[in-house]
Parts: structure tokens; C-alpha cells; sequence
């Protein structure tokens, strides 16, 4: 039984790169939704108009609403598990490869753009001075167009003080900021490669990697002044890509869009995963050793340069998942993952300790 049904219900916003991933998805695979305004940033909320909903263990956004088998109402948050839900549930035009080796690659992707492309996007929207001043001034209104403007600039004031506080937890620091913009470089021409030759990162066809790329690009490439600047400069394509993504309800599929995968990839799907593998392997090893010891404090190397910041425990979640869909594959598509990921510096991820 699913615990989504259509339409399927979800509290976002528009500046929120999660929620735009998920709207993304469901515009994709045709799926009826209703997107209610909401998150932390409202200041006229009408409980006249929105009936109460549950509240999630840990408020993100965006928010889905779920039905148990008892028929109570649940709100769930987590954008990778909720969208294998979906896809198993609603079948037509799937975004998780039938391959298992393709899938693999596609959760790392996937992951690698939720929790360290998210890293570019918090770092350049919160350390520049005209890109805090245009997301200070516009986050507040996306869903309070009618609040005055006494009220806007105090909660402009609070937003922008609330997310430089917490850079912190996303990495982003003297420290490590020569790192994340470099490999944000790197990404671009990475990306801009792989759509000099296709469509979609995994082919001719959206995966969900796509769509988790994408939802980080609505920040860095259509609304971050800093960031849309590098992206419109060095790689127009990527800029243009994203505006696609939006809306691709009426793409249509054919059979054999999905690259063909065994032992081996294209250089420039090669050239990604060595990027990911470069920077998000080291991260991940690191945050897991230090939550595994207790420490405080996560200090590595990564790219040859210092890293430090504060240990994330979620992110020793999300490498636990990775390996368990490695650990489904059966010995040949090890093996032939092992043959992709050695020249990448991945399959550090997926050995035992």
C-alpha cells in the first residue's frame, strides 16, 4: 500500500532547492500534486485557509504529507527515500535506472548533489555581499507578498543573520572556501560536458540525479547573482539546462534512452564520478570517522587543501544507504561497479573497515 496518493500534498517554498526538486520530479512522471505555501519564513499564516497539519521530526521543506495503513495523517521530509516511494508507487516514467550499477551510480550523484552541491549553494548565497542582500530581501516575500515592509526588513534581517550562522554546519568557512568553489568550478565543466553529449546526465532520459542537480541550480544558476554570473559566463549550457528541467511533463521516452553500463562509463561521466569521488569521498570517510569517535570537530584533507567544520550525523546516514544498495548488487555488478568506481577514487566508499 502506498502512503501516497494523488494528488500528492507538499509544503515548500519557491527558493528552497529540495522543493524545486521534488516539483520538478512529480511535473516529470505526471503525478497530480498540491504544493502548500508554507516554511519557517511566513509571517501571515492563515490557519483559516491551511488546516493544521503534523509536524515532521526534523522541519525541512519540503514537507510531503503521508497516510499510514491506520489512516493517520504523517509528514515525512527526507527527498531520496520519499522519491523511491513515489517511484515504486507510481510506475510510469521512472526516474531510478532499471540497471543496478546505473541505479548505484545515480543514488551517488543524487546524494553528491543533495549534500555537497548544496555546500556551493549555501556558501556562494551567504559569503557575498549581493547575493545575501538579493536572498535577505526576496526570501521573506516569496510567501508574504502582502506583509509590510517594516516587517519584511526585520525578517529579512532575521533570515539572513539565521542562515550565515549556519555555514558552520554546512562547511562553508575561511577554511574551506578556496575548496568548495573550485570543485563548484570543476562540477560545471564536468556537467557542461557530459550535456555537450546528452540530454540528461544518465542518458536521454531524467534520472533522479537530474532532478537533485537541478533543484541546487535553481539557486546557483537562476537566482545567486555570484554564481548565475560564473554559470552564464563559462558554461551558458548548464544555465539553459536548468530552465528545461522544470518542466518536462511533456517528454516523451523511448526504449534504450539510459546509457548502457557494465564495466565501464563515457570519459565524461568518468570525469564526474572522479570529481565526486576527489571531494565528497574524503568528506563522507571523514564525517563518519568522526561521529564514529566522538569528536567535535571534523578536520581532513580534501584536495589537497585543509577541511573543517563541524561532523554531520545525517551524512553518516546517507553513506550507509549508499552502501546498502552496493551490498544489494550481486558479485558481478560489484565487480563491474568496482571496475567503474577504481578509477575514481569511489569504491573508498564501499570498502569494509
Amino acid at each position: 500500500m502506498s502512503r501516497f496518493n494523488e494528488p500528492i500534498e507538499l509544503m515548500g517554498a519557491p527558493g528552497s532547492p529540495y522543493t524545486r526538486k521534488m516539483l520538478a520530479l512529480l511535473r516529470y512522471k505526471r503525478i497530480a500534486y498540491r504544493l502548500l505555501p508554507g516554511g519557517r519564513n511566513r509571517v501571515n499564516p492563515e490557519p483559516e485557509r491551511y488546516r493544521q497539519r503534523p509536524e515532521p521530526r526534523v522541519r525541512l521543506l519540503p514537507t510531503f504529507y503521508a497516510t499510514t495503513e491506520e489512516g493517520d495523517e504523517i509528514a515525512v521530509c527526507d527527498s531520496t527515500p520519499i522519491i523511491r516511494e513515489i517511484d515504486a508507487n507510481f510506475t510510469q516514467r521512472s526516474v531510478i535506472p532499471s540497471n543496478p550499477i546505473l541505479s548505484l551510480i545515480n543514488s551517488i550523484i543524487e546524494d553528491f548533489a543533495d549534500e555537497w552541491l548544496t555546500k556551493s549553494m549555501f556558501h556562494y548565497r551567504w559569503s557575498y555581499e549581493s547575493d545575501i542582500k538579493k536572498a535577505g530581501e526576496m526570501l521573506p516575500r516569496w510567501n508574504n507578498t502582502t506583509a509590510s515592509d517594516k516587517i519584511l526588513a526585520e525578517k529579512s534581517r532575521e533570515i539572513a543573520e539565521h542562515q550565515i550562522g549556519r555555514l558552520k554546519y554546512v562547511g562553508s568557512n575561511e577554511i574551506t572556501q578556496n575548496t568548495i568553489e573550485a570543485s563548484f568550478i570543476r562540477f560545471l565543466e564536468r556537467l557542461n560536458n557530459i550535456l555537450s553529449n546528452n540530454e540528461f546526465i544518465l542518458g536521454s532520459r531524467p534520472s533522479s540525479c537530474d532532478f537533485a542537480v537541478f533543484g541546487q541550480l535553481t539557486c546557483l544558476a537562476l537566482f545567486d547573482p555570484t554564481p548565475q554570473k560564473l554559470i552564464i559566463e563559462t558554461a551558458p549550457r548548464i544555465y539553459a539546462w536548468t530552465e528545461v528541467l522544470e518542466d518536462l511533463s511533456g517528454f516523451e521516452l523511448l526504449e534504450g534512452d539510459w546509457l548502457e553500463v557494465e564495466g565501464s562509463v563515457t570519459e565524461p561521466m568518468s570525469e564526474l564520478l572522479s570529481e565526486i569521488g576527489n571531494v565528497y569521498t574524503p568528506y563522507m570517510l571523514a564525517n563518519e570517522e568522526c561521529i564514529k569517535s566522538g569528536q567535535s570537530m571534523l578536520r581532513t584533507v580534501i584536495d589537497g587543501r585543509d577541511w573543517e567544520q563541524a561532523p554531520f550525523p545525517y551524512h553518516a546516514k546517507c553513506l550507509d544507504q549508499l552502501r546498502a544498495e552496493f551490498y544489494k548488487l550481486n558479485e558481478v555488478n560489484q565487480n563491474n561497479f568496482k571496475q567503474i568506481a577504481d578509477k575514481t577514487n569511489l569504491f573508498s566508499l564501499f570498502v569494509a573497515d
